[in-house]
């Protein structure tokens, strides 16, 4: 609307000038040497305006042709800068589907029309990267790093190109260079905190987060989360070398970070030294509440030096009982109060709270629970079968970062650098594999963690008519318990044939030959049949025949020997090998074996 105005103005003083140049009266003379020219005022005027218009017209036209090879000199750096333009957009686009060819040819594209262009450079490296050149790669991220506007840029690359070579120092030194450079680089800062924390250098580690704190990188609550690692990781070095200096960086860790597991643990460790039991407890509660961990409950049941196994059975019930059950780490509770309660040798307490978890247990139950059978009835088959179940059984937490399991906790994942990269997890399971388990549950294990101890079997006497005696083979080897069904009962029948040719090849050509005596006949149908005992005579296992190896093998122990301690005293009778089914009955031990050995 100004302008309309301003125009209308303008057009308006045009107007008002020409009428009052077309009223002034006389003529206008001009004169110069012999040459005179007489006009009126307003066709002086007209004329001047004709003239002024033609010289800015001439002086147009020699602009015109003056600038027209600049112009032009333009206009081809414009199309050649616009094809470089296109190249390094549809090149990027190549890198970023994987097309490697046409990235190469792009780039090329790139660097013949714009040479200069930052850009041109980094499709130049990243095209060398993709093809697998590692030294193109490295000669355009160091002319790159080289200039000024591409500084950062290339030392991120000559970083990357380190990293693949497996050159670490040469890495760190970039990050360094570039962390001068700009103290907000994050992957500078990154790479720096991680070196320094895997040489150890937890003062230059602080430093450098301090420094993330200033760029804005982090927020104050990971740089106190942060922090509070750092200087747990300080004191967990220090505490066998400088005692004050360790207390004294456990101590800023735990008000930094008061869930910390480590540092709770190491805070309780020198409040109770110094018999301030109250506030280790305290410590110890609080990190409790937050993240259940073994390690918490070690601490707060010895937090008091001296206390019995009883008091300490008590003070771990008194911490479990803040843990509600259904929370996930209620069982890290129950666990510590069963640990607890073995040291205390209250094995019914022990085995009240790892009830619930024995139908399907993890490991550290199974070990318990083993532990348990071994303490409280020096049962060792029942505590090799608990320990055989900890093989199979679920994982229990550990501390794990990027798929690295630890046995102890760490400040930096090994895998990444990450800091505060340990969590008290469950170790992610292995995929379902379509081959069979190496072990499998057996009969013995189930029998063992099923039934009460075994009483000694002996053989009832007989009314059956003595048997002939015969002269008896080499003893047979025991047969393991774990083959097959059907391979168990072809090998009996196997092992009586065998037994009989045996007995027909030992009597002489000019004696008759002595027909093998059969077994005993079974029992009538009208008396019950008698239960099958869980253990077996060497003698009641006959030779197995030749079966093919079964593809999964369980590891259980013989079925002659349910976990009887080898220095255990020998029993004579139960370890008798008797003649074979197919010559006489076997020796079962008691009066019966008694005077068989005698000839009766």
């Amino acid at each position: 609307m100004l302008r309309i105005v301003l125009f209308l103005v303008l057009i308006a003083l045009a107007a008002a000038g020409a009428a009052w140049v077309a009223d002034q009266p006389g003529d206008l003379v001009l004169t110069a040497g012999g040459f005179r020219i007489s006009t009126t005022l307003p066709r002086f005027v007209f004329l001047l305006g004709l003239f002024a218009a033609a010289v800015v017209l001439v002086w147009s036209i020699v602009t015109t042709i003056w600038r027209t090879p600049g112009r032009l000199r333009r206009r081809r750096q414009d199309k050649r800068h616009a094809r470089g333009r296109h190249a390094i957009t549809h090149g990027l686009l190549a890198i970023g589907h994987g097309d490697t060819a046409l990235a190469r040819r792009h780039a090329e594209a790139a660097r013949r029309h714009a040479p200069n262009d930052p850009l041109a450079l980094l499709l130049h490296a990243q095209s060398a990267q993709l093809e697998g050149n590692r030294d193109e790669a490295q000669r355009v991220f160091r002319a790159m790093a080289e200039r000024e506007d591409t500084r950062l840029l290339g030392l991120r690359g000559l970083f990357i190109e380190a990293q693949r070579a497996d050159d670490a120092v040469g890495a760190v030194m970039i990050a360094e260079e570039a962390i001068k450079l700009s103290p907000s680089s994050t992957w500078a800062s990154h790479a720096v905190l991680g070196f320094r924390c895997a040489r150890g250098d937890w003062g230059g580690a602080l430093a450098i987060l301090d420094s993330n704190l200033s760029a804005g990188l982090i927020d104050k609550q990971a740089y106190r989360r942060q922090r509070g690692v750092l200087l747990t990781a300080r004191a967990l070095e220090l505490q066998t070398m400088d005692r004050d200096v360790a207390r004294e960086s456990v101590m800023e860790a735990v008000k930094l970070a008061p869930t910390l597991v480590p540092a709770a643990v190491l805070a309780a460790k020198f409040e109770s030294e110094a018999h301030q039991v109250r506030r280790a407890m305290k410590l110890v509660e609080a990190a409790w509440l937050a993240n259940p961990h073994p390690d918490l409950a070690e601490a707060y049941a010895h937090v008091k030096l001296g206390d019995s196994a009883r008091q300490r059975l008590q003070r771990v019930e008194t911490l479990a009982a803040k843990t509600p059950a259904d929370k996930p780490g209620h069982i890290e509770g129950q666990l510590a109060i069963a640990r607890a309660a073995i040291d205390a040798s209250e094995f019914a307490r022990a085995r009240e709270v790892l009830a619930p978890y024995v139908g399907d247990p993890t490991q550290r139950v199974a070990l318990l629970m083993a532990e348990i059978e071994r303490a409280e009835h020096g049962d060792s088959g029942r505590a090799r079968a608990w320990t055989l179940r900890a093989v199979r059984a679920r994982h229990d937490p550990a501390w794990t970062a990027d798929g690295y399991v630890s046995d102890r906790w760490r400040p930096v994942s090994p895998v990444t650098g990450r800091l505060d990269a340990f969590q008290w997890q469950t170790p992610v399971a292995s995929l379902p594999s379509d081959k069979g388990t190496t072990i499998e549950s057996s009969a013995f294990e189930e029998a063992m963690l099923a039934a009460p101890p075994p009483k000694r079997v002996t053989a009832a006497p007989s009314d059956a008519p003595a048997e002939p005696p015969v002269t008896a083979p080499a003893p047979m080897p025991a047969a393991q318990d774990n083959s097959p069904p059907e391979a168990k009962e072809s090998a009996q029948e196997s092992a009586k044939e065998a037994a009989a040719k045996d007995i027909i090849q030992e009597v002489p050509r000019d004696e008759p030959a002595v027909t093998p005596v059969e077994p005993a006949s079974e029992p009538a149908e009208s008396s019950p049949p008698a239960a099958t005992p869980v253990f077996r005579t060497r003698a009641d296992l006959g030779k197995p025949a030749s079966a093919p190896i079964p593809a999964v093998i369980p590891i259980v122990r013989a079925p002659d020997d349910p976990g009887i301690d080898d220095e255990g005293p020998s029993d004579e009778f139960t370890e008798q090998i008797g003649t074979p089914r197919a010559h006489a009955k076997a020796q079962a031990g008691g009066w019966r074996g008694f005077w068989s050995r005698w000839g009766a």
